[in-house]
């Protein structure tokens, strides 16, 4: 039987102090959206995750995180700046953006069209490893142990170095002005080889339309 919102609610031991702890110690810039109070309840709800986790707790007192000047995106209880929430991009909830992902959760994004998800067994032994879809490789590439440990790498962890390579002159302006639910189309695409010479173009397409681009590649590839 389904909880009730005031069973998950854990105001004893709730897990938002040690989001915020991450978020004192995060070595780059990190916005926290706020969330609607009905629509946080209802994710949270539709989550069936307890205040006392820390994915319960970014759920229900965030719309989402927007780290590193928005480059990578935290699922949180969604808002009207970042629609996309833990909620739906799960195929669940009032507004699901995606069919359910089985044997996988997915938990946050980046512009790239990068995509982080936890192992039900999907990807990995289904003992919720944190894993991503690397763009480049179009393979779910094993990053941490659990969301606790992604999350504290995505905002205290060397995004600089995880992501080298793949930054432009000029990124912080154009991801800052980019809407959250969106990222970059890149053509040729990431994973194929430039020629000598060649610059790629990108545009910016919604980020649903590119999780199912690089999951259909990811699979004829």
């Amino acid at each position: 039987m389904a909880k009730t919102l005031d069973a998950l609610i854990n105001a004893k031991d709730p897990g938002w102090p040690l989001v915020q702890e991450w978020l004192s110690r995060a070595n780059k810039p990190v916005e926290v959206l706020d969330v609607p109070p009905r629509r946080a309840a209802s994710v949270l709800l539709a989550l069936q995750v307890t205040t006392r986790s820390p994915m319960g707790a970014i759920a229900f007192q965030t719309g989402g995180l927007l780290v590193d000047h928005g480059w990578v995106r935290i699922l949180g209880g969604g808002c009207a700046r970042m629609e996309g929430d833990l909620a739906s991009w799960n195929g669940q909830g009032e507004r699901p953006l995606v069919e359910p992902f089985d044997g996988a959760m997915l938990v946050g994004h980046d512009v790239l069209g990068g995509f982080f998800a936890l192992d039900g067994g999907a990807l990995g032994e289904g003992r919720g490893a944190a894993y991503y879809l690397a763009p480049d490789t179009l393979e779910w590439e094993r990053l941490a142990n659990g969301y606790s440990e992604l999350v504290a790498f995505l905002l205290t962890g060397d995004l600089a170095k995880f992501y080298e390579g793949f930054r432009w002159p000029g990124w912080e302006q154009d991801v800052a002005a980019l809407p959250p639910d969106r990222g970059y189309s890149f053509m040729p695409p990431l994973f194929a080889k430039e020629e000598e010479g060649q610059a790629r173009d990108r545009k910016d397409v919604p980020m649903h339309e590119l999780l199912s681009l690089n999951l259909d590649l990811a699979e004829q590839l």
